[in-house]
């Protein structure tokens, strides 16, 4: 069993990342009900919590069901760090949890995110008052260093833990790298194996299927693993790894009819959530992804990503429960990797 603070997770847990426009509570909810042993917001900005900046407000919303949850915050600022941090405090996440390794522009080129990489000192100052500040469990998700002359993680992991962290996460890239090649765990397992590490380390990077999830805990030795980008429109690969992980073997295909049904829940949470226009908006890259694969499927996912009201949407999945009822989805078909609003600035 795998503890971070007070939050006990099962042997080789399998956690949701954070993602922006991805790790909304519709999409958690989703997320949840295939067994995601730990979830994450999506980051939320210091500075906006502090400004009482309506959008970064309501990314503060957590539900019981969704628990263990953990909030993940950004910046550049000691103080607008520490003060959202506590603001996240009063609405009693599980975990509050740094961001440290977000590696677009918008956010990294303000030396916040991976940005804080070139800053290691002030990283590990940031982490310190924070963890002071709060009497929630505080963890660091980052990155292995800013570029390939500049891997710090080795040296950066013991510092962070004496600041006080309760568990470290580690992306197995770059910051040069964003999301291109593949994520390298040699240097995250170097940290794992560290005798002097003794906080749960997470591993995060290229995880697509349970063949992989599997590999990862072997190989690496990591205390548990991080999915992102392989979860979006495949909410169900929770339930695939934990299967393959406790039986060995893959667990049964879905059916249309379960995509649908997942597709028209997921839907109808994010509309609860969101309202109507951005309920479906926001759907739409989840939707087109719930049934990629398909044969013959451009034109209903035009469709789906141009009808632009609830019952529309819900008339286009049930026509696609109707004309594919009897095609069958391998469940390890691999969606594209995923590039959030964000990182396309």
């Amino acid at each position: 069993m795998i503890k971070i603070g007070n939050t006990e997770l099962r042997d080789y847990p399998v956690v949701f990342a954070p993602m922006e426009d991805v790790s909304d509570p519709p999409f958690r909810y989703m997320c949840k009900q295939f067994g995601a042993d730990l979830m994450y917001t999506e980051f939320i900005a210091a500075e906006g919590l502090v400004r009482d900046a309506k959008k970064s407000l309501k990314k503060l919303d957590i539900f019981d069901y969704e628990r263990p949850i953990a909030i993940q915050i950004f910046g550049h600022n000691i103080d607008s760090m520490v003060g959202a941090a506590k603001m996240v405090a009063e609405v009693k996440p599980d975990i509050i949890d740094l961001n440290f390794g977000c590696p677009v522009k918008k956010v990294a080129g303000k030396g916040a995110g991976a940005g804080m990489l070139r800053e290691p000192e002030k990283m590990v100052e940031m982490t310190a008052a924070i963890v002071k500040a709060v009497d929630i469990p505080v963890t660091v998700k980052t990155r292995l260093g800013w570029d390939e002359d500049s891997k710090i993680i080795t040296e950066l992991a013991e510092p962070l833990q004496d600041a006080g962290i309760a568990a470290l996460t580690i992306h197995g890239r770059t910051r040069a790298q964003f999301y291109r090649g593949e994520a390298d765990w040699t240097l995250i397992r170097e940290v794992k194996q560290n005798p002097r590490i003794n906080i749960p380390i997470i591993g995060n990077g290229d995880i697509k299927d349970p063949v992989g999830a599997k590999r990862m805990f072997d190989e690496y030795g990591v205390d548990a693993i991080m999915i992102g980008r392989a979860v979006i429109g495949r909410p169900w690969i929770f339930k695939e790894v934990r299967h393959y992980l406790d039986k060995g073997e893959f667990m049964p295909p879905l059916t249309i009819d379960d995509r649908v049904d997942m597709a028209q829940m997921h839907l109808q949470k994010s509309i609860e959530w969101k309202g109507d226009v951005y309920g479906v908006l926001e759907m739409r890259q989840h939707l087109s992804n719930y049934f990629k694969g398909l044969p013959n499927f451009k034109p209903r996912r035009l469709k789906l990503l141009t009808t632009p009201e609830p019952d529309g949407v819900r008339a286009q999945l049930e026509d696609i429960r109707k004309v594919y009822k009897n095609y069958a989805l391998d469940n390890n078909h691999l969606i594209e990797n995923h590039c959030s609003k964000l990182e396309k600035l």
